[in-house]
């Protein structure tokens, strides 16, 4: 809502408890240096853009200034690939059954070697620990408990802002096409459609 009067009162004590005070409508700490960063987006993602442009009317309100800054698709491989900014948006599609891939995501490494998928820079023992654990598990009942523990270090590390999710998958199709029943555990991902769709005559 836009009127969220009261996450904006608890975000604006939070901010005070940091340190931070509003003065002359912007948002500066102790030293008088102004609360801003740069969001970095990629050129022709139109939708993203409306998503992050409602983040950033919220964040003015609390005297925050954001910049967004679009690039072509070639400039924002080169500089998501050496952290070279603020803020970004990514979309994460992993698989029901973690494994390898965790180490580029949330991997210690992937803090500073560049071209990983850790892009919030997550350099923490204990994931790594349960990157491992998950990695060398000897039965089902350990590697569901390093995953539901990993999963709870990164919500509580706060590394990303949720911005957009939908559980409903939404399908526009002409109502000859026929599909599979029951839907695969993925929905109307990758391998489901329109690969394995028909049209009976």
């Amino acid at each position: 809502s836009l009127s969220n009067r009261a996450g904006l009162r608890a975000a604006t004590d939070l901010l005070q408890e940091a340190g931070w005070r509003v003065r002359d409508g912007a948002l500066q700490n102790a030293a008088g240096a102004p609360f801003t960063f740069e969001v970095l987006l990629e050129q022709g993602s139109a939708n993203v853009q409306a998503m992050v442009n409602i983040y950033v009317a919220a964040l003015r309100r609390l005297g925050i200034t954001v910049r967004i800054t679009t690039v072509d698709s070639a400039q924002y491989f080169e500089r998501t690939s050496a952290y070279d900014f603020d803020m970004t948006y990514f979309t994460r599609s992993l698989s029901l059954s973690p494994g390898n891939e965790q180490w580029l995501y949330w991997g210690s490494q992937g803090a500073t070697n560049p071209g990983t998928r850790n892009l919030m820079g997550v350099a923490s023992p204990a994931v790594d620990a349960m990157i491992t654990h998950l990695l060398t598990s000897a039965n089902q009942d350990d590697f569901l408990a390093a995953a539901r523990a990993l999963d709870r270090l990164l919500t509580a590390g706060r590394y990303a802002i949720p911005i957009w999710y939908s559980d409903v998958s939404r399908i526009a199709h002409n109502k000859e096409l026929r599909y599979p029943r029951p839907i695969p555990l993925y929905g109307d991902w990758l391998g489901f459609l329109p690969e394995v769709w028909w049209q009976e005559e």
